[in-house]
């Protein structure tokens, strides 16, 4: 298996990455091809995923945390610069054998260094029955992709809030549940980040592959359409969340909202609160339309406007607390 290497050691943005496996699938050669990379703080979720219900978007934004979407399936993932993340290309139609191969490899290659490591039956690579390492999968004609994570270390507080999965995956112990289910390398192992991935490197690969300036073009090429709105958005079809609370001087508002994309798209309104204009959804409908649900995009969609202009007492900031709270 060939090492794909980059001529520098910039970071990228971990699209391209995505477009550099993409590359290496269409153009290279080589049977087998693997290369690790790390990025600043990113959220990467999956083909299938509805962003509003998988990435914290306010949070990440507060936190200069970025959010893409990948062409593979599986769940959502939060990666920074202590957690590195392997990528493996190889010329195979079996999809299903190549990712239980590559899983049970990359366990091979954590007990070398005498730890207690397996792969799942869902593929994960675990150490002492935690989770180290998690992965997905896709597949082009007669290329398959296998991409994961390898937690060397990571900030778990960003881990936590930037991604929202589902109460059966997370209790409100917050920090500490998932350190009950995940563990680091840096937990099990006094090497240091760089001395783990040369192993990496020395333990799978037998071989160098170099990309040149012409062939990093080309990938930044490839990047762009992971760029783009549409495919960040991806097929999110409509969603609904129910928002409602109850104000002194207000009264009850509830509010069942259709999402696209995150975006406001419809809403549907009832409550005992006192309207003080004709027609009080459509008025809101046609502030929200097309807004996401955070702090920063309320703001600025209300900006110039007065809620209790159109529902009595009403102020603007416990429209936004409204909105925001779940």
């Amino acid at each position: 298996m060939k090492y794909l290497s980059l001529p520098d050691n910039a970071t990228r943005i971990l699209p391209f990455y995505l477009a550099m496996e993409e590359y290496a699938a269409r153009i290279i050669g080589e049977d087998d091809i693997f290369f690790m990379w790390q990025v600043e703080p990113t959220v990467i979720f999956g083909r299938n995923q509805l962003i509003a219900s998988e990435v914290n978007v306010e949070y990440c934004r507060e936190h200069g945390i970025a959010f893409y979407r990948r062409r593979s399936g599986g769940g959502c993932v939060y990666a920074d610069k202590d957690n590195i993340m392997f990528s493996y290309i190889t010329r195979s139609d079996e999809v299903q054998t190549t990712f239980s191969a590559y899983s049970t490899a990359v366990a091979e290659m954590l007990q070398g260094l005498g730890l207690n490591a397996s792969a799942s039956d869902r593929n994960d690579v675990l150490i002492d029955g935690r989770k180290v390492s998690g992965n997905a999968f896709y597949h082009i004609p007669g290329r398959s992709i296998v991409h994961g994570t390898m937690l060397y270390d990571t900030n778990m507080e960003h881990m936590l809030n930037a991604i929202t999965p589902s109460r059966e995956k997370l209790t409100s112990k917050g920090v500490e549940s998932v350190r009950s289910h995940i563990t680091t390398l840096r937990e099990h192992l006094s090497m240091g980040i760089e001395s783990f991935k040369r192993y990496v490197r020395e333990t799978m690969c037998d071989g160098e592959i170099v990309l040149t300036g012409d062939e990093i073009a080309e990938i930044e090429r490839l990047t762009l359409p992971y760029l783009e709105p549409s495919f960040l958005q991806g097929n999110d079809p409509r969603c609904e969340v129910t928002k409602g609370r109850r104000f002194e001087g207000v009264g009850s508002i509830h509010m069942a909202i259709e999402l696209k994309g995150g975006a406001v798209q419809d809403l549907h309104l009832r409550g005992d609160f006192l309207p003080l204009c004709e027609d009080v959804r459509q008025t809101l409908l046609n502030r929200l339309r097309g807004v996401n649900l955070t702090e920063e995009d309320l703001r600025q969609a209300l900006d110039g406007s007065d809620a209790g202009q159109w529902i009595l007492n009403l102020t603007n900031e416990q429209l936004i607390t409204l909105l925001t709270t779940n």
